[in-house]
């Protein structure tokens, strides 16, 4: 009982907005500690220190949470790519190189995150958020490959093909680096990043 009281005390201190912010940050750090398949709404209410029902006054369930922490993860690959793409001289292939290396170090930084953002199945793909970062993301890159003038089309037209190039090759690496096979040394990963990614998008030939 007294445990019980305590956990109602904890959860009565917090504020509406602030509530749902630490359940995420608890959320992402249980993540990062235990990946998907162990990820449950009633550890992360447990870490957050609140009771088991909390979590459903802002997230209806554990699909509804993990569809939050997807949308902060196509949020976060979505910057990075548009800043290196800013921070990188203007020419074509360093452009590429740069968004490269960025998607690169936002999975090698954030691999439990890297790996919820393709378990579909986990998530609603009808979030309006989530589709909306989503977007954002793939668009940094279809934008550079195709050029900003390009006409929208699905990501199955013919047309697309230069981009879903580009984003298989740069997927494939990073998932091989991840499950190890170009090394577990972090120093060969970067380098391997640097010098052998650059050359592997060159051999795509892309020109906009």
């Amino acid at each position: 009982m007294e445990r019980k009281l305590n956990v109602v005390k904890i959860e009565k201190n917090y504020h509406h907005g602030d509530l749902r912010q630490a359940l995420i940050q608890s959320a992402l750090a249980l993540l990062a500690d235990k990946g998907v398949e162990a990820f449950s709404l009633r550890e992360t209410a447990r870490r957050a220190g609140v009771s088991p029902a909390a979590p459903k006054h802002h997230f209806k369930d554990t699909r509804g949470l993990l569809t939050a922490l997807a949308t902060i993860a196509f949020t976060r690959l979505a910057d990075a790519l548009e800043e290196s793409d800013a921070a990188a001289a203007q020419d074509l292939s360093s452009r590429l190189g740069a968004q490269g290396a960025a998607y690169a170090a936002f999975a090698l930084a954030e691999p439990a995150l890297f790996a919820l953002m393709w378990r579909t199945a986990m998530f609603d793909l009808t979030d309006i958020n989530l589709l909306a970062e989503k977007a954002r993301a793939f668009d940094s890159i279809d934008r550079l490959v195709r050029g900003a003038a390009a006409p929208r089309v699905p990501h199955a037209d013919p047309a697309m093909a230069p981009t879903i190039a580009c984003w298989s090759l740069v997927h494939g690496f990073v998932c091989l680096m991840l499950d190890g096979g170009l090394g577990e040394d972090r120093d060969a990963q970067a380098q391997a990043t640097d010098t052998l990614l650059p050359a592997m998008i060159g051999l795509l030939n892309i020109r906009n």
